[in-house]
């Protein structure tokens, strides 16, 4: 049972502390800068929405707004069996910078993002969504990192919130941070592993058709990037903005996630597999989290069982952590000890959603759409 005890605790310590560390060390003693320089090449920018009647509106006045010579970018919408009055706005508002196609049926965002990229134009495609908005410069700052020519793919950023200060007091935020310290280590010393959904770029002929039914375009994508030897970085001054989700949203989203991250062992298995440059960060970034459930399972039951004061005390520092989170649930304040109870039912719900993630991808429950 001691076995069980320690594996569990290495596989918990390494996904949250040990993998950052070791990319932190490897960005101060390895580091691979990039050669940006201003340029304008051609731009497709590329959207999939199904039902966005309310959204739509905003995003393209947004688009039509940003930083970036009208002449060298166009806009493609695919419509995917929307039946609200996404058709009818897209019809309203086509121009010669703006192509709309629709797809009669729901097919899924997988399908109606290659469907776009097969009739882009530009040399670089720039994937985004259309609930965020972009900052006016997001694209100039997107593009100026293919100047490199060792650069395939460029990831922005997404601002949950605005000010960004209001990120920064609850657990979930304390995620968003260590995540995006994550993405810029990686990004420092090669390849991110997988973009921001919100806001990405590809150079045209390296994106590859998605399988239907793909629920992570913003990892399959980029990794396969990665496979065509080119790198993948991470652009913190392009911005995507995004309001706050509500819990029950955030949990789903996170759900959706997790388990994209199993479909791709099903998609692409050879990305653990040599040909995947990237084979260990995306085990250590992606696959870990998957296991941290069952870690902390297991490491709660043998703390339990095992006798001695050592995993007598583990099994109540356990139980603390756990129970702390209710005073989060019910909007305790009390200081640190709330800042603390935060953390706990963040990393709680994390947790859960990749808990439910493996139960949806064992009984092959999945949605077409991904919002």
């Amino acid at each position: 049972m001691k076995w069980v005890f320690w594996a569990s605790v290495s596989v918990i310590a390494w996904t949250y502390l040990g993998y950052p560390l070791w990319l932190y060390v490897r960005s101060r003693w390895h580091a691979r800068p990039v050669r940006t320089a201003p340029m304008e090449p051609s731009v497709s920018i590329i959207m999939a929405v199904h039902n966005e009647a309310e959204a739509l509106p905003r995003k393209l006045r947004n688009l039509s707004e940003i930083d970036y010579p009208s002449d060298r970018y166009e806009i493609i919408v695919t419509s995917d069996g929307s039946t609200d009055g996404t058709n009818q706005i897209l019809a309203a508002q086509a121009c010669d910078r703006l192509h709309a196609m629709e797809s009669p049926w729901h097919q899924g965002k997988a399908c109606a993002i290659s469907l776009a990229i097969k009739a882009a134009k530009g040399e670089i495609l720039v994937l985004t969504d259309a609930r965020q908005l972009i900052a006016p410069d997001a694209v100039r700052r997107l593009v100026a990192n293919f100047a490199d020519p060792a650069v395939g793919c460029v990831s922005g950023e997404l601002i949950l919130g605005q000010p960004v200060k209001t990120e920064s007091g609850n657990g979930v935020g304390l995620y968003w941070r260590m995540e995006k310290k994550i993405r810029q280590w990686e990004s420092v010393t090669g390849s991110v592993v997988g973009a921001t959904g919100a806001l990405y770029a590809v150079r045209r002929e390296l994106a590859v058709p998605l399988p239907p039914g793909t629920l992570l375009d913003d990892v399959y994508l980029p990794l396969h990037v990665v496979c065509q030897a080119k790198r993948v970085v991470f652009e913190p001054g392009a911005r995507a903005y995004d309001a706050a989700a509500a819990p029950r949203q955030e949990f789903r989203r996170k759900v959706r996630t997790l388990t994209g991250n199993y479909q791709l062992l099903r998609l692409a298995p050879w990305l653990l597999t040599r040909a995947n440059p990237v084979r260990f960060e995306f085990v250590c970034h992606k696959l870990l989290r998957l296991l941290v459930p069952f870690a902390l399972a297991g490491m709660l039951l043998s703390s339990a069982l095992l006798p001695g004061m050592f995993y007598a005390l583990a099994s109540l520092v356990q139980l603390v952590f756990y129970g702390s989170a209710a005073l989060s649930v019910f909007r305790s304040r009390l200081g640190m000890v709330s800042r603390l109870a935060d953390v706990s039912l963040a990393f709680l719900v994390m947790n859960m959603a990749a808990a439910v993630a493996f139960i949806y991808f064992v009984t092959g429950k999945r949605k077409v759409w991904v919002r």
